[in-house]
């Protein structure tokens, strides 16, 4: 078993209970202080991140980890460090060197820390592998995430008995002082970097590093591991180890905090370390026993009942003044004893969740809101909801509705005229004021092809107010299709112009085509002989003989000079 499987068989062992009852004060000064210790921090009247104005400043409370004033978390105010920072001096142990050298090499290289033994290429690779934010460069966002860092990953309370309220006795002083000497000599170290030697794996990411490049090692970890900067985190909070402080167990790294919640339980209400051989367990966190407390007015809960709220415990009285709301039929609190039944920004008690038309509850029930007021869904329906154009009934919920032309419909109610059958969601046709489905307006209403006798469906052709399909319009002989040409009619029959011609028009006793009247044309007739207009010319000359004097010579026309030759 190793040095450090010992420690923490030995701090995770239950304490006895020590009957020793002198004055705290006292007891301090049984045990030297951690005098080697040094905190800048300032947190007294800083201002509350969370709360702005409404926080006049920092105040702490007597022994929870918050202001006193705000109650806001002591982290959540604008804490800084009043000097430069020198993390072996924040842990008490033996410099490398003094802190005013250090601090002038620091800053001369624009950072507010930076790696032990690197010169200046070194440091600026170093900090290119790390997230910009996370840099610590002078007046830049890495260099605030810096000082935040150095308050969560290595807690003041832990570090020295100067900052711990709830020691009281003298074992728990000797306690603490025995697991802060324990870890530091066996668990904490201080990260080196340096180049590698050869290719390594990184025992973080299992990355290889190529040789040259820059690794960070622990030596109380062991000298076979190494990690990428960017990979030398926390493995509970995966945080950067704030200025490479490490923890470590079973070839783990720890920020101190989390490596101390290893070994010790943490108060959740003041953030030390519990030393003391009883304390409680409540909500799967730890409290000193005293520290199980209202988080509004203090009051002490164990055995108590007590409401979370965000993650804290309140007293029955001060969550009802805080949190509980009132009735909005009743308009009295909703204790913790009841229900609290909410709709939008309006919340009942559970017998209060009625119908205010009928009264009946409507716990579980479907409901509707109306005019600040709510309702069952048989009282709204009769009260607010549409009514149906045929039946004049109301629309329940769920139910579909047809709008047509202004009006509304239950389904079973739009109904054609004559199959009364609903038409749902098949075509239809309006006819006057009724609507009526495609098979009945076919059967009864529509125009029918004076050919085929099926309906016309879209654009057909009309002759003699007679409808026909497009198709169906052809010429009775020759069957052309005469929809846009030229024809007409014998016996009620449509003849192309052709068929027409040939079958029953006069014939022009000169070129013996067709004597057609399409286009208004003129002919001649005489004594049952017909003629063009064009070909009735005098049969020498060629002198158009229409509108005048003529001779006939064997069935020949002649021009009067003509005639006297």
């Amino acid at each position: 078993m190793s040095e450090l499987d010992i420690l923490l068989e030995w701090l995770s062992e239950p304490l006895p209970v020590s009957h020793n009852k002198k004055n705290v004060q006292q007891r301090k000064l049984q045990y030297k202080s951690d005098s080697g210790v040094t905190i800048y921090e300032i947190d007294e009247d800083q201002p509350c991140m969370e709360c702005a104005d409404r926080c006049p400043g920092f105040k702490p409370h007597a022994w929870r980890n918050v202001c006193k004033l705000c109650r806001c978390p002591r982290e959540s105010h604008d804490i800084y460090h009043c000097e430069f920072i020198d993390i072996r001096e924040r842990l008490g142990w033996k410099q490398n060197r003094p802190t005013a050298a250090l601090k002038e090499e620091t800053l001369r290289e624009g950072y507010t820390w930076i790696p032990d033994g690197l010169n200046r290429l070194q440091i600026e690779e170093y900090m290119d592998q790390l997230p910009n934010h996370k840099v610590p460069r002078i007046s830049c966002q890495g260099e605030r995430n810096r000082d935040l860092q150095i308050i969560y990953q290595l807690p003041r309370q832990d570090l020295s008995d100067k900052y711990c309220q709830s020691l009281e006795i003298a074992s728990e002083f000797a306690d603490f002082q025995e697991f802060r000497r324990l870890r530091d000599q066996i668990a904490m170290g201080i990260g080196k970097v340096e180049a590698a030697h050869q290719t390594l794996p990184c025992h973080n990411c299992k990355g290889e590093i190529d040789a040259g490049e820059l690794i960070v090692t622990g030596s109380k970890v062991g000298s076979n591991l190494c990690w990428h900067p960017a990979c030398f985190n926390c493995s509970v909070c995966d945080e950067l180890l704030v200025d490479l402080t490490y923890c470590h167990f079973q070839k783990k790294l720890f920020c101190e905090r989390h490596f101390a919640e290893l070994v010790r339980p943490r108060c959740f209400t003041c953030d030390e370390l519990i030393f003391s051989s009883e304390y409680t367990k409540a909500m799967e966190q730890n409290y000193h026993k005293d520290h199980l407390a209202c988080k509004h007015c203090d009051k002490k809960l164990v055995a108590c009942r007590y409401i979370l709220k965000d993650e804290n415990p309140h007293c029955i009285p001060c969550y009802q003044e805080l949190f509980a709301h009132n009735c909005f039929d009743c308009r009295k609190p909703i204790g913790p004893d009841y229900k609290d039944l909410s709709y939008k920004d309006k919340h009942w008690h559970e017998f209060c969740f009625k119908c205010c038309e009928c009264q009946k509850s409507l716990v579980n029930q479907p409901f509707a809101h109306k005019d600040n007021e709510i309702f069952c869904s048989d009282c709204h329906d009769e009260l607010f909801a549409a009514r149906c154009d045929g039946c004049k009934k109301p629309f329940k919920g769920g139910m579909k509705k047809f709008e047509y032309k202004g009006t509304q419909w239950h389904e079973e109610c739009f109904i054609c005229n004559v199959c009364k059958e609903p038409i749902k969601n098949k075509s239809f046709i309006p006819r006057e004021e009724e609507v009526v489905c495609i098979p009945c307006f076919e059967n009864k209403y529509a125009q029918r092809c004076a050919k085929c006798n099926g309906v016309l469906t879209k654009g057909g052709v009309s002759y003699k107010e007679t409808p026909w399909h497009r198709e169906c319009f052809t010429c009775s002989k020759c069957g052309k299709n005469l929809a846009g040409e030229k024809f007409t009619s014998r016996e009620e029959k449509p003849f192309c112009a052709d068929c027409y011609g040939d079958m029953f028009a006069k014939k022009c006793c000169i070129c013996t085509k067709a004597i057609m009247g399409f286009g208004g044309t003129k002919f001649i007739s005489f004594e049952e002989r017909h003629w063009h207009s064009d070909c009735f010319n005098c049969y020498k000359c060629k002198t158009s003989m229409v509108g005048k004097g003529f001779l006939m010579n064997e069935g020949d026309i002649l021009c009067p000079n003509c005639g006297r030759n």
